[in-house]
């Protein structure tokens, strides 16, 4: 499936990944290969995206590494939607 992650300056990541795990504001949950279509509110906790991703070198201070070998982005607030195996997190 296919990831964009954009905050007010600039995409800081686009490109395919196997799972994006975001805060909603009900709780954390997880979005895989075909799931529904959705559109949430996000609340301030940890963006967890597995696969085997590369993040550009200006945006790599943004982003961390989880103990499963997920790349982690702490997020204060955002949205995310998917559709169609694309998912748009836009986070501040």
């Amino acid at each position: 499936m296919y990831l964009e992650i954009v905050s007010p300056e600039a995409t800081l990541f686009a490109g395919e990944v196997t799972a994006v795990t975001v805060p909603g504001i009900n709780g954390e949950f997880q979005m895989l290969e075909n799931h529904a279509p959705i559109v949430s509110l996000l609340q301030e906790g940890k963006v967890k995206v597995k696969g085997d991703i590369t993040i550009d070198e200006e945006f790599q201070n943004k982003f961390s590494r989880g103990s499963n070998g997920e790349t982690i982005l702490s997020i204060t607030s955002g949205t995310v939607e998917m559709n169609d195996n694309k998912v748009i997190v836009l986070a501040d």
